[in-house]
């Protein structure tokens, strides 16, 4: 099966959904899909502007001449207008339920606009049963049956992880934004003697927020921004930081969990949306409002008692979120969209009707 897939966002400073994309397309060519890439290094996919562009008009046009059977729009949002069917990963519906901070027009796009959209795609693929369940209640007229929960792959380079913890240091992953809650675990670090935190992660203006809070609680001299860091930066803290915290309000999959999970980092998250679910029994889960929890289990992973329990764990871990699993998974996805359109699996463009038709 031959099947184009939007990589637009494998460019330049790429997050959690960059990774996503990276990662998924040579898992699929593991198990024998012909994927075709579709980027454009002229579009800074961090411009709306742009990313508007690329989704809207270059996108569609680029998949039309691919002779693929479907299109992949793995970023989370899809052309309005497309010669293919459409299986779009949808990572979670944050725009439409915290990202109240972000300018009018960004939320119009891909909240809104992008909601509607998905109800012209042939299949839908969430990252997690929570995103599933979110998508239904947020986006009314959605069939369930087109909707399936596929947990994302990690990159083995955390599976290979050595490990040789530091003791001191609390490793936090993601964007600095709200959703994120990096003051949560700044206020703790006052409580924490000798504990220092890393933040890793594109700025947004939510870190003058956590900047601020950090002098006032007389911890910004154990406070460091790192901002947006290379994959092999990313894998040495995992390899050196003594545990993971992710005390998120909202996230849809959750990857800073996977990776520690699969690095073998002790990790503590927070009980809230998708969280628990990627942590099943392997990472410590606790409430985010238990600030006595969380400062306890915190303690407990940076004196090392954690260690023996997250190198115990590693194996299952790496199994549960390896790229080969959710390949498989996704191909699967595209062979039900391929036959229910061509009444072949696999066949390739040229006959198929344009999105927005339904799956027969």
């Amino acid at each position: 099966m031959r099947v184009a897939l939007d990589t637009q966002l494998t460019l330049g400073t790429a997050t959690g959904i960059g990774e996503y994309v990276r990662g998924l397309a040579p898992a699929l060519r593991a198990i024998g899909v012909d994927v075709v890439e579709l980027r454009d290094a002229r579009l800074n996919p961090w411009r709306i502007d742009r990313r508007v562009l690329w989704d809207q008009v270059m996108l569609p046009l680029r998949a039309g001449r691919t002779r693929a059977a479907l299109l992949h729009c793995a970023s989370g949002t899809m052309p309005l207008r497309c010669r293919l069917p459409i299986v779009v990963t949808v990572h979670d519906v944050a725009w439409a339920r915290v990202q109240r901070h972000a300018p009018w027009y960004a939320r119009t796009y891909f909240g809104a606009f992008s909601m509607r959209r998905y109800r012209s795609a042939a299949a839908i693929v969430t990252d997690s049963e929570f995103s599933r369940a979110e998508l239904l209640d947020v986006v009314s007229g959605l069939d369930p049956a087109r909707i399936r929960a596929v947990s994302p792959g990690v990159s083995s380079a955390f599976a290979h992880v050595a490990r040789h913890g530091d003791r001191k240091t609390i490793l936090v992953v993601g964007t600095v934004e709200p959703r994120k809650n990096l003051a949560h675990v700044i206020g703790l670090l006052p409580r924490l003697h000798g504990a220092r935190l890393v933040s890793v992660g594109p700025p947004t203006p939510y870190l003058a927020e956590c900047t601020t809070l950090a002098r006032r609680l007389g911890v910004a001299s154990r406070v460091e921004f790192r901002g947006y860091v290379t994959l092999d930066a990313l894998v040495e803290l995992y390899a050196t930081a003594a545990v993971a915290a992710v005390p998120s309000t909202y996230e849809g999959f959750g990857y800073a969990v996977a990776q520690a999970l699969c690095a073998g980092l002790p990790c503590v998250s927070s009980d809230r949306t998708s969280l628990p679910e990627v942590a099943g029994d392997d990472a410590r889960v606790v409430p985010l409002e238990d600030t006595g929890s969380w400062t306890g289990a915190l303690e407990r992973a940076l004196s090392g008692a954690s260690d023996a329990t997250a190198a115990a764990a590693r194996p299952r871990s790496v199994d549960r979120f390896a790229w080969r699993t959710a390949a498989q998974a996704i191909a699967s996805v595209y062979g039900a969209v391929s036959l229910q359109y061509t009444g072949e699996p696999g066949a390739p463009g040229g006959t198929l009707p344009s999105s927005g038709a339904t799956m027969r």
